[in-house]
């Protein structure tokens, strides 16, 4: 059996993703056949067709059985946008432009970590769920939520599995009223690279946000990982200040003051397969 390394696999498929979205490769280009990339590129057959299975998934490229394998025309992706300066807002649009398939679903006790950020009492139990979000059937993120139980006891499974978290727990009562949220990258484990249909080692875009209602309690705490090929975030910059004070500073939004500005956007693209 030939070893696949998924090191190799990555790179070619970085390689040719690359071209294709810079439109070194344009859409309906003919790409070499697999022994002609393998050759090409020094690797195995069996590393050129896990590279082209994952281009394929991706909605990059179509194989044709006996024509051969095509680029195909993205510039007609859609995306989901909304303005995090009112981001719970937007997670419940989110929610509804999309659609989620619930992986775990318990009551625990939290890691430290999770009881600390929600400021629970010693003991104090979560409901735990797992669950990845789709578009279009695609999977673009993988979310792990901790809610205080005394919350997560107002809705079942079948709730989460249909209704956006949000909705959910302003269903409760609960009033959300402010979140913090951190941003940064990670790599996919094999566990979550099989979820979301990546290779292992894939970058990710990870985020952890804990809410808090108009008390100051926490009332949900999300560890998030994202398909940086489907999510992205966008920022609308504007300079302000005058002289040396200039700078750079995000747009506001409607309805918001100076003090509060906005601009920060996600989108989440989808593909037109």
């Amino acid at each position: 059996m030939v070893a696949i390394e998924p090191s190799k696999t990555q790179r070619i498929y970085l390689l040719l993703k690359e071209q294709i979205l810079k439109g070194t490769l344009p859409p309906g280009h003919r790409l070499p056949s697999e022994p002609q990339l393998a050759l090409a590129h020094r690797l195995s057959r069996v590393t050129i067709r896990r590279a082209l299975e994952g281009l394929e998934r991706d909605g990059l490229i179509r194989r044709q059985p006996g024509a051969g394998t095509f680029v195909l025309d993205n510039s007609s992706r859609k995306g989901v946008v909304g303005d995090l300066s009112n981001m719970l807002a937007h997670l419940v649009a989110m929610g509804r432009a999309t659609r989620a398939h619930l992986l775990s679903f318990s009551y625990i006790v939290p890691p430290s970590p999770v009881s600390e950020a929600l400021k629970l009492g010693e003991g104090e139990r979560v409901q735990h769920s797992v669950r990845v979000r789709l578009i279009d059937d695609t999977p673009f993120s993988h979310l792990t939520t901790f809610v205080p139980e005394r919350v997560g006891v107002t809705y079942n499974e079948a709730d989460l599995s249909s209704t956006p978290l949000l909705s959910l727990l302003e269903r409760s009562g609960v009033v959300a009223d402010k979140a913090n949220q951190t941003i940064s990258a990670t790599l996919a484990g094999p566990e979550i690279a099989e979820v979301l249909g990546v290779e292992v080692g894939s970058p990710l875009i990870s985020m952890t946000r804990v809410v808090f209602d108009d008390q100051g309690r926490g009332v949900e705490y999300l560890q998030a990982l994202y398909r940086p090929d489907l999510h992205t975030f966008q920022m609308e910059m504007t300079r302000t200040g005058i002289g040396a004070d200039r700078r750079w500073a995000p747009v506001a939004s409607v309805g918001r003051t100076p003090e509060k500005p906005g601009g920060l956007r996600r989108t989440i693209r989808r593909r037109q397969v």
